[in-house]
Parts: C-alpha cells; sequence; structure tokens
C-alpha cells in the first residue's frame, strides 16, 4: 500500500507538472495573439487620423482627457527630461479669446476643449541642447493626437512657436510664466462628421544608407 500511495504522488505531481507546463503555454499563446491585435490597432490609429477642425457640443470627461495627457507624457525626451507642460483649456471665455487671437486656431471656438502643450524651460537641457525641449513636446503631441483619435474624438495641431506674436499672445491669454513657452494650441471635441485621412505615403522621400 506503501508503494501504490508513493507512485500515486509521483503520478499526481507530474501530472500538476504538465498542467502548469499547458498554462504557461496556453497563456504565451495568448500574449503573443493580444501583442499581434494591439499592434494592428495601433497602426490602425496612426493610418487612419486626420486633422479635425470642426465639432459637436458634446463635452469630453475627465478620463478620457487624463488619457490624452497620459499618453502625451509616455512621449521619448532626450535624456528623459521630460520638458513639458500642459494647460487644459475647458473655459468658453478662453477658448474664445484663443480663437480670436491666433490665426490658424479659430476652430477653439466651437471646440469644447484645448491643450496649449508646453516647453518648461526649467526642465530642458542647457546650451544648444535647450532647443530639444521642441522635439520633446512634439513627440508628446503627436502621441496626445493618436491618443485622442482612438478614443473617437477629433484634433488639430494649431502651432505658435517660434513665431513670436503668437507666442506673446498665448502668453499673455492663459499668464503663462516666463520659463513656459506654448509650442502648439490642440482643439479637441467630437468630430461633427466624417474626416478622411490623407495618403501621405511618397516613396520617393525615401532613402537607403546613403543619399545617392
Amino acid at each position: 500500500m506503501k508503494n501504490i500511495s508513493q507512485i500515486l504522488n509521483v503520478l499526481l505531481a507530474a501530472a500538476l507538472v504538465i498542467l502548469a507546463i499547458k498554462i504557461t503555454l496556453l497563456d504565451n499563446g495568448k500574449s503573443q495573439v493580444e501583442t499581434k491585435v494591439e499592434t494592428a490597432d495601433a497602426l490602425d490609429v496612426i493610418m487612419t487620423r486626420a486633422s479635425v477642425r470642426s465639432y459637436t457640443d458634446k463635452p469630453i470627461s475627465t478620463d478620457k482627457v487624463e488619457k490624452m495627457l497620459k499618453a502625451a507624457m509616455a512621449a521619448p525626451t532626450a535624456r528623459n527630461q521630460q520638458p513639458w507642460a500642459f494647460v487644459v483649456v475647458d473655459s468658453r471665455e478662453i477658448l474664445d479669446e484663443l480663437a480670436e487671437t491666433l490665426p490658424h486656431a479659430k476652430m477653439a471656438a466651437q471646440a469644447p476643449l484645448a491643450i496649449v502643450a508646453c516647453g518648461d524651460l526649467t526642465k530642458s537641457l542647457s546650451g544648444v541642447a535647450q532647443e530639444y525641449w521642441v522635439q520633446d513636446v512634439s513627440a508628446a503631441i503627436e502621441n496626445l493626437l493618436l491618443a485622442a483619435h482612438a478614443m473617437e474624438l477629433g484634433a488639430v495641431w494649431t502651432g505658435v512657436y517660434p513665431i513670436p506674436e503668437r507666442v506673446n499672445d498665448v502668453v499673455q491669454v492663459l499668464s503663462l510664466p516666463e520659463h513656459i513657452i506654448p509650442l502648439a494650441v490642440i482643439p479637441i471635441g467630437y468630430p461633427a462628421g466624417e474626416v478622411q485621412p490623407k495618403d501621405k505615403w511618397k516613396p520617393e522621400n525615401v532613402r537607403y544608407n546613403k543619399w545617392e
């Protein structure tokens, strides 16, 4: 009886090992499938994003605003300085003022929300490398635009920096301190109608290894 009990224990242990292996393989397979789906979804979001300049009056939830900002702050930056600051504007008065002040942000008068992406010079690199903040904040803006599109929102990037008049106007409207430089104003809202993305793929813009 003792020998039989020992044999049964060995068989049970073996069965548990086999079951654990199967579960691991299934989980790995599931992870691979999920990764492929997520990759496909990400590419679809990138390829179908378009600038949206007309919106409904439907408000945007705080949760979606936070998700856009989290996506923006997931962008890469030089030496991980993260030299950015974001001003969320949902005041009708301020949105109208931005629309009136900026020549290419007239749609802010219709949008329920705008996010002003800025560079924080206290967090930027020093010397000539300080200008990397422009690339860093630009990467954050692209992430924000893609996140907005993924959540069925429409947005458009309207440039501010480096045109001094536009920078000064936004600084005045938002009462920005000296070390905060507005790079762009991004009006956001639920699209009023469908917008077709542009096919921008041009093979002639690509070179391999050298220009020749």
